[in-house]
């Protein structure tokens, strides 16, 4: 090897000489042969540098290759030195071809033109964004007719989901809407923060996070333009829980909250601390060809501490029974009745009434009542479709009690037409007439045509 590179630089240099000199053979004896002679030379030394360090570069290559080539194997990553598995926190889940994610929500918008009779609802709450009845005012000084728009029901989610190579089912919700606080106002940004609706993870059968309790049947909601609907008499929740399903069953464990109604009257109370004990859910649901029924069961301890360390307890029950029944292939009949004692949470956002009264010692009571709706509705067309329902809760307020100031009964008729001119794009308008009456026999109206534009992706 090694002689085969000096032979080379020697060999080229004779072939760059001859080269050279054969166009001036004539000449050999001439001055200029020594100045060829001196370039052969410089030559020579270049091809020699060029051999040096071509002969270090394959050194170096085979060096790092030999060294390679003695380094053991490594170690499968899901094992450690003692050839046993590697605890799961320090792996990583590599999802399958399964796995999915998806981006989602709507923009919506609405807008309202309402006439009450006793006075007028209060810019900036929620009875002037969607129906709330126990928001109608009453006893006030004549009608009043208003107008309000807003963005506030836009919605954006994430999903992802997972089937794990074991077979298992990973997945997750986050979905926000933008029905917080004003960070604006109506004369110039009207600007509203963000809020959490959704945010859960589910384990095959097990979820754990904040979605809609297990109380609330959403396959029989209403196909509503306004926001909620019956909101009169829907079991309507949001919270944080722990479920099981299997089948139809479905079992839940949720965060135990209880709104009491001050003695004498008065703003309803959201009690200090909570009970220790959670609401304890479970439902069953049948299903077939013609629709669904669903029935549901709730035990729940309720708990109010009216000073420090003075502490009140009773006991809530309620159950539900909801569905829908298919008259046909474009029509159907969607329902809920709901009743017990200690459920006013549950109904209506937990604006019509309150889980439990209290006496002047403050002992609790679970105030016990009945909701229920109706709708039916029917496709026209591919693009065209409606509605009619009506809403109704009452209640049973000790008036020794409660007073007189307290709401007795809520109800409402609805209709509305909801047209869409390609998939995903709604446009909408409902009309709702409401009434609220108290304890005392006053009541009072509201009459709103409510219109909306969705366009969902």
């Amino acid at each position: 090897m090694t002689q085969t590179h000096q032979a080379r630089p020697r060999l080229l240099a004779t072939a760059v000489l001859t080269a050279l000199m054969l166009p001036g053979a004539a000449f050999a004896q001439t001055a200029k042969e020594r100045e060829l002679e001196a370039r052969v030379a410089q030559l020579e030394q270049m091809v020699q540098q060029l051999v040096a360090q071509q002969q270090q570069t394959e050194t170096a290559v085979t060096e790092v290759r030999t060294a390679q080539a003695a380094q053991p194997a490594p170690a499968p990553a899901a094992a450690t030195g003692t050839g046993a598995a590697a605890p799961i926190q320090t792996t990583t889940i590599v999802p399958t071809s399964g796995s999915t994610f998806t981006v989602g929500g709507m923009i919506r918008t609405d807008g309202l033109v309402t006439k009450t009779t006793d006075g007028a609802i209060g810019k900036g709450t929620a009875g002037r964004d969607f129906y709330v009845p126990g928001a109608i005012p009453v006893g006030g000084n004549g009608p009043d007719t208003y107008s309000d728009a807003h963005l506030k029901f836009s919605r954006l989610w994430f999903d992802a989901s997972t089937v794990l190579g074991t077979g298992d089912r990973l997945g997750a919700r986050v979905e926000l809407d933008f029905f917080g606080g004003a960070l604006g106002n109506s004369a110039a940004t009207n600007t509203y923060g963000a809020t959490l609706r959704h945010a859960y993870l589910t384990y095959n059968n097990w979820l754990v996070g904040q979605t809609w309790s297990n109380f609330m049947d959403t396959a029989a909601l209403i196909d509503a333009v306004d926001f909620v609907g019956p909101t009169d008499a829907v079991v309507f929740v949001r919270q944080p829980q722990l479920r099981y399903t299997s089948g139809p069953w479905a079992v839940s464990i949720e965060s135990p909250e209880t709104t009491v109604q001050p003695f004498g009257g008065g703003a309803r109370v959201i009690a200090g601390n909570n009970s220790a004990i959670p609401d304890v859910v479970a439902r069953y649901t049948h299903k077939g060809d013609w629709g669904h029924v669903s029935v549901a069961g709730m035990a729940r301890q309720l708990k109010y501490e009216p000073v420090a360390g003075s502490n009140s307890t009773d006991t809530g029950f309620g159950a539900t029974v909801s569905g829908l029944v298919k008259l046909g292939d474009s029509t159907d009949i969607r329902y809920q009745v709901s009743g017990g004692e200690g459920i006013g949470r549950y109904i209506g956002l937990a604006t019509v009434q309150q889980d439990a009264m209290v006496d002047s010692a403050g002992n609790l009571d679970a105030l016990g009542g009945w909701a229920g709706y109706v709708g039916l509705r029917q496709v026209f067309s591919p693009q065209v479709r409606g509605n009619l329902y009506y809403a109704r809760s009452q209640w049973d307020n000790d008036t020794t009690w409660t007073g007189f100031g307290v709401t007795r009964k809520v109800h409402s008729l609805h209709a509305n037409m909801i047209w869409s001119p390609v998939p995903r794009l709604d446009f909408g308008v409902e009309a709702i007439w409401g009434e609220r009456t108290l304890e005392s026999g006053v009541d009072g109206e509201l009459i709103r045509l409510h219109t909306m534009a969705r366009y969902t992706f």
